[in-house]
């Protein structure tokens, strides 16, 4: 074997300084895309930093000690964040998730979370601002971010077996202390609680009905599980289409011990499909994005921790947006940038999924999960 190479994370991906029309229109509120989808959820990573080393996302072996994250002067100041967000919500954005890497490593998150709780939709309403985390630092910041204005939180959870669970997470973090930021969070008033569960068949799989089970009995219908494929995202992870588990295969096992039947979606673009248990006893989710893609229907844009645009999870090309935000810009001149990228966008790779395998040859990388937040 070569000698490994560690990419600097501040060049790792193709980025190009968007275009700014030269007659910036004022946003209207709305705008769709060359398939006609408007924009109404931003994702932002507040760092590309985690405290786990999960293989699906970060494995150990590329994400070592060796590795360069981005320098603190790379990332984007609350301020930034802030003022970005604020451009999307008058584009259309309805939804601020915040992730990472692992978010709750940021310092100061609250702040950020009090001055985005701040923005307002054009109407006066407020906006749907929530956080994904895997739940490591949740028991202790829980209250401060519920306090600042958080509205709701989902946790990343593999297994409920302690010992799958640390070899998942591959640093022996214990699974007892996950579940107490859970818990927690619901004990500080968040609503309804996500857990997402990623499926590798061979790895976590036989934790499928234990997770509905768990979740079912000690928390109320409160937690809503949610189960995810395992993803060809990024050129890390090793993906493999014979470890995935489709999601109608867990539909089916837990349908044998809780029978289920089918729900609507809360809104267009939801990206999970719904299932209510038939007692009552709560909902779950599956998220199908190998086996069900649902790229029509995607509202998404996600924002890096270093202030790249991409427009696709599965994307290699990203559009810089920090160097309007530093260059001197007036908030029109973003704002009709942001407009132009979105309205000129075409993504639909799960759609397209073969054909793309087929390309990933041609040079350059897709963004790695830890640097957009999935």
């Amino acid at each position: 074997m070569g000698e490994k190479v560690i990419p600097l994370a501040d060049h790792r991906y193709a980025a190009s300084v968007p275009r700014i029309p030269e007659r910036p229109a004022a946003p209207s509120g709305h705008v769709a895309d060359r398939l006609g989808r408007p924009l109404r959820d931003l994702r932002i990573s507040v760092t590309d930093r985690c405290n786990f080393r999960c293989g699906y996302c970060m494995p150990k072996e590329v994400f070592d000690k060796q590795y360069h994250f981005l320098p603190h002067g790379s990332l984007l100041s609350f301020e930034e964040i802030t003022r970005a967000a604020r451009l999307f919500v008058a584009h259309g954005v309805r939804k601020l998730r915040l992730t990472g890497g692992e978010p709750l490593l940021r310092k100061d998150l609250e702040r950020l979370v009090a001055m985005l709780a701040a923005l307002r939709c054009p109407d006066g309403s407020a906006l749907d601002l929530t956080l994904t985390t895997n739940g490591s630092l949740l028991a202790r910041k829980a209250r401060a971010l519920k306090d600042a204005g958080l509205q709701r939180v989902t946790v990343s959870l593999d297994a409920l077996d302690d010992t799958i669970f640390r070899r998942m997470n591959d640093v022996d973090f214990p699974v007892a202390d996950v579940l107490e930021g859970i818990a927690e969070a619901r004990r500080c008033g968040f609503g309804t609680i996500k857990v997402n569960m990623v499926v590798k068949r061979g790895s976590n799989d036989h934790e499928i009905v234990p997770m509905a089970r768990f979740f079912r009995e000690q928390f109320d219908g409160s937690v809503v599980l949610r189960f995810i494929e395992y993803m060809d995202v990024g050129a890390t992870n090793g993906w493999r289409m014979d470890e995935v588990l489709p999601s109608a295969d867990v539909v089916a096992r837990i349908a044998q011990s809780f029978p289920l039947e089918p729900l609507e979606a809360n809104a267009p673009g939801e990206t999970a499909q719904r299932w209510r248990y038939r007692d009552g006893g709560g909902e779950i989710g599956v998220i199908s994005s190998v086996t069900r893609a649902f790229c029509r229907d995607c509202n998404r844009a996600r924002l890096s921790t270093e202030g790249k645009l991409f427009t696709c999870l599965f994307a290699s090309h990203g559009h810089d947006l920090r160097a309007l935000l530093r260059g001197g810009h007036d908030d029109a001149q973003i704002a009709a940038a942001i407009g132009a990228l979105w309205a000129g966008r075409g993504d639909r790779y799960s759609e397209l999924r073969g054909a793309m395998q087929a390309d990933a040859g041609s040079g350059q990388r897709r963004v790695e999960m830890h640097y957009i937040g999935g």
